[in-house]
């Protein structure tokens, strides 16, 4: 198990990222809770399709990613729970998660709960592979690459989040085009 130096040069608690069992993250969030940890696990609502129905059901918006709200201290016991992997480090130290990127993932979490969906700003085509933009809503600015597009109004963006590339599902007006295909 890698360590890393310190997650930070003191005690004071920031919000971390953990790398958790993949399909496990429900039950680490459980566990974070049940040591009263504050921790945070965004959730979407989908609509999966099987053979013989349709349900909706609860998915991480980050696949096997965990926010936990930690200090040096609390690294091991947290590490040691059930399903936890890893933090998330950059340079041997644990990359700490900015209050206002965590405030934006649970507006944007919101947004899509609700499916707010906002005017086309333009026509632009899109084809996958291409940079673009988030101009609308809580993750406005960040960029990332095209990998899906599922219907006109829906895209899958993979933008890049404390090192880890990770799918955003998101309407199409929320981006527009800033590269070329690679």
């Amino acid at each position: 198990m890698e360590v890393p130096d310190a997650i930070n040069s003191h005690d004071e608690r920031h919000w971390h990222a953990l790398y958790v069992r993949s399909r496990s993250e429900k039950k680490v969030l459980s566990q974070l809770e049940d040591h009263g940890y504050k921790a945070y696990l965004p959730l979407v609502t989908q609509m999966k399709q099987w053979s013989d129905r349709k349900k909706k059901v609860e998915e991480p918006l980050f696949k096997s990613y965990v926010f936990v709200f930690s200090n040096d201290k609390e690294y091991i016991p947290i590490l040691n729970l059930y399903g936890v992997i890893k933090f998330v480090c950059f340079e041997k130290q644990a990359v700490i998660v900015p209050e206002n990127q965590i405030l934006a993932i649970k507006k944007f979490v919101s947004e899509y709960e609700r499916g707010d969906e906002f005017k086309m700003l333009n026509n632009e085509e899109l084809k996958v592979g291409q940079m673009v933009r988030i101009i609308n809503g809580p993750l406005k600015g960040l960029t990332g690459r095209l990998e899906t597009i599922r219907n006109k109004r829906h895209l899958i963006v993979y933008i890049d989040v404390v090192g880890q590339t990770i799918p955003v599902h998101i309407p199409r007006a929320k981006v527009e085009p800033c590269g070329n295909v690679n």
